[in-house]
């Protein structure tokens, strides 16, 4: 009798099992327990674990979750469900492994940057906007400038040194015809900023006797009349030992223009004035006066028996009020202002070839400051009722006084006096 084969497993193309099996058909093999030795030591219980740490629940006075909500094992100071493992992937909200603590102290730095960088921005569009205005008012402003070659070419001297003539010419509608023919320097002032830094206001009286160049000896003003703005300052430039760098003359209407264009100045008087030849008619005191009466002020001489002299000083305080009120808030603040008196200063000057309208801003502060200063000297004269053969009275001064004076002045050493 041949041997049986083995019985198949239950399972499908499982392999045969040896006879005499006990599995059941459809069953699965289970491991025989192991029997341990007799006399031999059980084996030592295994090292608990520690327990995850547990945020204590809310005390009574403190509300707990809201009602429906959901309980989350992996939120922020709590501890995960028992039995499972801690959650590794979810962030949270504290620092990056690494990386620097996140403290609240810094997001609020974050929070305050902002309004700072808004604030700088419109700091930096403000003075893209100012310079912008400033640097279009100076070139409109330089474009309407006349320019003569008025400087000598002489060899420098220590400082800056500025004339400024007020010039009669009658081509305006600021002065009536009066039979005046050609022009002539109505008003000479001589402004140095010596190089320590002290500046003075000099006023040169027209009818100072002087040696014009190629003519002889005349009143200062006739160098204006036979030769312009060039014999006039080398008639100066001979007379005071100083080299002019900058001429700027203005005209009889241009003062008037420009006291219009910043609404008036305040010019005093020490007494009632109705004067017929200059138009000056003012009442004793302090007043705020347009540009005719302005115009009147500077020019006015006959009601005055110091003539000549008391003139300059008129002159000088309509200067110093004139810088007072160009650099007033009203007008240094206000943009329509600063066109009008732009327009209305650069329409009215003649300068000296290179001289632009940023040296005639540096004019105006160095007058300011001379005049705030009390820096504005008068030249010692010998005789200001000099009878000459063909000039009427004239100032007549010593040459070595004039050599000393003008000096210390280009030195800086002059004596000083309020006006």
């Amino acid at each position: 009798m041949s041997a049986q084969p083995p019985p198949r497993s239950p399972r499908e193309g499982g392999p045969r099992r040896p006879s005499g099996h006990r599995a059941r058909a459809g069953g699965s093999a289970r491991p025989v327990p192991r029997t341990r030795p007799t006399g031999s030591t059980p084996p030592a219980d295994p090292t608990p674990t520690r327990p995850l740490p547990r945020t204590p629940g809310p005390s009574p006075d403190q509300p707990g979750p809201a009602s429906g909500a959901r309980p989350d094992a992996y939120s922020r100071g709590t501890s995960p469900a028992p039995g499972r493992p801690p959650h590794q992937g979810i962030d949270d909200g504290g620092p990056p492994p690494g990386g620097p603590a996140r403290t609240r102290s810094s997001r609020r730095r974050s929070r305050t940057a902002r309004p700072l960088r808004l604030g700088a921005t419109l700091v930096a569009l403000a003075l893209v906007i100012v310079l912008a205005w400033g640097t279009g008012l100076t070139i409109w402003s330089n474009s309407r400038i006349d320019h003569v070659p008025a400087l000598s070419g002489a060899a420098d001297t220590p400082g800056t040194t500025y004339l400024i003539a007020g010039s009669d010419r009658r081509d305006g509608e600021a002065v009536d015809e009066d039979g005046t023919t050609g022009a002539r320097a109505d008003t000479m002032m001589l402004l140095h900023k010596a190089p320590g830094g002290n500046s003075y206001l000099i006023s040169l009286p027209r009818d100072t006797l002087v040696e014009i160049p190629g003519y002889g000896g005349y009143k200062l003003n006739a160098a204006y009349a036979f030769g312009g703005a060039p014999l006039l300052v080398e008639t100066v430039e001979e007379f005071t030992g100083l080299t002019v760098d900058h001429y700027v003359e203005i005209g009889f209407d241009g003062v008037s223009d420009v006291v219009g264009s910043v609404g008036h100045v305040n010019l005093c008087i020490d007494q009632d004035v109705d004067d017929e030849k200059s138009g000056l008619v003012m009442t004793e005191g302090c007043h705020d006066v347009g540009g005719e009466q302005a115009l009147a002020f500077v020019r006015a001489r006959y009601f005055d028996p110091t003539a000549d002299l008391g003139r300059q000083q008129r002159q000088q305080q309509f200067v110093g009020a004139l810088m007072e009120r160009a650099t007033s808030p009203s007008v240094m603040l206000n943009p329509v202002a600063q066109v009008r008196l732009a327009g209305a200063g650069s329409g009215a000057l003649t300068t000296s070839e290179g001289t632009g309208i940023i040296d005639v801003g540096r004019m105006a502060l160095t007058a300011r400051g001379a005049m705030n200063a009390g820096s504005t000297p008068t030249i010692p004269i010998e005789d200001p009722q000099y009878r000459t053969e063909h000039s009427g009275v004239a100032i007549l001064t010593d040459d070595e006084d004039i050599a000393a004076f003008f000096a210390a002045v280009g030195e800086g050493s002059a004596e000083t006096s309020a006006t």
